[in-house]
């Protein structure tokens, strides 16, 4: 097993090493150019996104679908992560996470885009799509989207399942004492009775999760950092300066290089808003909308949301707790995160113990929907057996379970890897096929048509 696991964590290291990096921030830049820098257009995408086009065709709401692929993304990443980067990274790393963040909004828009347009309603009526559609109908490109939706069906059961299980019940068992098979227990009777419900259960619960769980987390850095703000100047200041110039150990930073604080600076912003990975078009595909352009820049304020404002606003706390507060242990990030929060009188442990807790379950109810569409696919396109979704949601739910009880170190690692190997031909997809993008974004934003229909056009 150790063997395993130490091969996994070597092809691990190298997917997603820096020709995976350069590929993913170079797409990025890409189509922050070609599409004329969408991110200008975030206060409509922010509109929209709470509008309802109740007579289009999809099975969830717009809203509905973004919080769903919301609470898929806002993970323990968010909390944990970034204070990771900083760990590693130094504190320049919070501000290449959040410029990673502002030019995936760009990737982020062109995934919901093509989402729709390539799309396809099943004999029962439901709109299923995703970069396997693209993949498949845009290019032709049929096995890359069967091998895209293998990846994305193997990894739902590693980051999106049993690893979220895990640390809600390693949380549970540190904090209170609980037994992991008891909190097991309880998370698969929970995720269960949401989970079987399909597509409208999941995203109705993430509908009113996702601003629930965020808001009170936002709320905590908030007050955190009016508790700080004799050192948020401090702390700004020093995160523009390392993020460009080599940073001296001192002022309880480590010592790092300007490569140090934008690899995992970029690395962990890359990770956490999922831009380019090809999961979040997924539930995109369900949305009821008019045309791809509308869900597209929908779709682009979900990483305005994880990256610009939550990962933002946790690196701020962390650097700035680590300069009000020296004996911090920055070296961890998991310590450090525990150690910023802790600063909350009377509740900060809980309000850290709840965030965690929502943003992991929330995860594993939004790849559920990922999962789950993939194995779709692939029993339509292999001609495997029409119960597949049924099959895979009572093994999801059980992988809910086994994750709460089991060392899931190789798992961590193989759910790695089938990340890295999802966003390689749903990047190639956006670059392949960036001018049917560009054509779409003309017809519908350029040309101010966005309330236009598809089914209107000439």
């Amino acid at each position: 097993m150790d063997t395993l696991n130490q091969i996994l964590n070597d092809v691990s290291s190298l997917l997603w090493g820096w020709p995976m990096i350069v590929l993913l921030l170079g797409t990025h830049l890409f189509l922050t150019v070609r599409l004329r820098f969408p991110q200008r257009h975030i206060f409509t995408a922010i509109h929209l996104s709470v509008k309802k086009d109740k007579d289009s065709t999809g099975d969830v709401s717009q809203f509905g679908a973004l919080a769903t692929a919301l609470a898929a993304t806002i993970g323990t990443g968010n909390i944990i992560g970034v204070a990771t980067a900083v760990a590693l990274g130094g504190p320049g790393a919070v501000l290449w996470c959040w410029l990673t963040g502002v030019f995936g909004i760009s990737t982020k828009y062109a995934e919901g885009l093509l989402a729709i347009k390539y799309r396809e309603k099943t004999a029962g009526g439901k709109m299923i799509g995703g970069p396997m559609y693209a993949l498949e109908r845009g290019l032709g490109w049929k096995w890359m989207a069967i091998l895209f939706a293998l990846f994305t069906a193997c990894a739902s059961f590693g980051i999106g399942n049993t690893v979220q299980a895990n640390a809600i019940a390693t949380l549970a068992n540190e904090s209170y004492g609980l037994a992991p098979a008891l909190t097991g227990a309880v998370i698969c009777g929970l995720a269960a009775a949401v989970i079987l419900g399909g597509v409208k259960s999941i995203a109705r619960v993430c509908g009113a999760l996702v601003p629930f769980m965020a808001f009170f987390y936002v709320l905590g850095c908030i007050y955190i950092l009016f508790v700080n703000n004799a050192y948020l100047w401090p702390a700004l200041k020093v995160i523009c300066e390392s993020a460009f110039t080599p940073q001296a150990a001192g002022g309880g930073f480590i010592g790092t290089t300007v490569m140090m604080a934008a690899r995992f600076g970029i690395a962990r912003g890359l990770f956490s808003n999922e831009s380019g990975m090809g999961s979040a078009p997924i539930v995109a595909a369900a949305a009821q909308t008019r045309n791809p352009v509308r869900q597209a820049l929908v779709s682009s304020s979900g990483t305005f949301w994880d990256t610009v404002v939550i990962c933002a606003l946790t690196g701020l706390v962390i650097v700035s707790s680590i300069i009000a507060y020296p004996d911090i242990d920055y070296t961890n990030g998991a310590a450090l995160t525990h150690a910023a929060f802790s600063k909350i009188p009377y509740v900060g442990a809980p309000l850290l113990t709840f965030g965690l807790f929502t943003f992991a379950f929330s995860t594993i109810l939004g790849w559920s929907y990922y999962g789950e569409r993939a194995v779709e696919y692939l029993g339509t396109k292999l001609h495997s057996s029409r119960k597949a979704s049924l099959t895979y949601r009572v093994l999801y739910i059980a992988g809910v379970f086994i994750g709460s009880v089991a060392n899931l170190s190789v798992v961590w690692s193989l759910a790695d890897c089938m990340n890295a190997l999802m966003a390689i031909p749903n990047l190639l997809s956006l670059l392949f096929l960036s001018s049917v993008i560009v054509n779409e974004t003309r017809k519908y934003l350029w040309n101010g048509r966005l309330d236009q229909d598809m089914e209107e056009e000439p």
